[in-house]
């Protein structure tokens, strides 16, 4: 584990970071680092993603898109273990923190990655809401939608991870 540490520590800071940080603390089910909260699911990327779906359906929100980017790789002949995003929200939910911030319309709507590592595990990984509001400079008068957004996102991908 001090390996780990150290190897954490000079890491940079990103997906290196992240990578890092998976390999030495495989054994913990959620992390946050840099604003990126990363959730492991107890199944495969396929089921991960159609429970995620579902789930963000059932709240009433809308799927704006699904990325599957270990399908672009393969289209241009490079491989990718599956990497799969999908882009979701609801206006109720992001105007109020655009109003605050337009800035913030960068980051909307919410998107939620599922991918799988080297050693076949899948993990959910998303923005931390309250990471969004310190990058565009939010005040407390939007704490409340932030936290709603951060509530509804832990229970999509605690749905879509299998841990309800």
């Amino acid at each position: 584990m001090i390996g780990c540490i150290r190897l954490i520590r000079l890491a940079m800071r990103g997906f290196v970071f992240v990578l890092i940080a998976l390999v030495c603390l495989k054994g913990v089910p959620a992390m946050a680092v840099d604003g990126l909260i990363t959730v492991r699911s107890s199944s495969g990327p396929k089921e991960t993603m159609s429970r995620l779906e579902a789930a963000a359906k059932a709240k009433g929100l809308t799927i704006f898109a699904h990325v599957d980017h270990a399908a672009g790789a393969a289209a241009v002949g490079m491989p990718l273990r599956p990497t799969d995003l999908l882009i979701f929200g609801n206006a109720k939910g992001g105007t109020p923190l655009m109003q605050a911030a337009q800035t913030v319309g960068i980051d909307l709507p919410l998107k939620v990655l599922v991918w799988q590592d080297a050693s076949g595990d899948t993990w959910l990984s998303y923005n931390d809401p309250a990471w969004l509001a310190k990058r565009h400079g939010l005040t407390h008068e939007a704490d409340a939608p932030i936290a709603a957004l951060s509530a509804a996102l832990a229970a999509l991908t605690k749905a879509a991870a299998g841990s309800q």
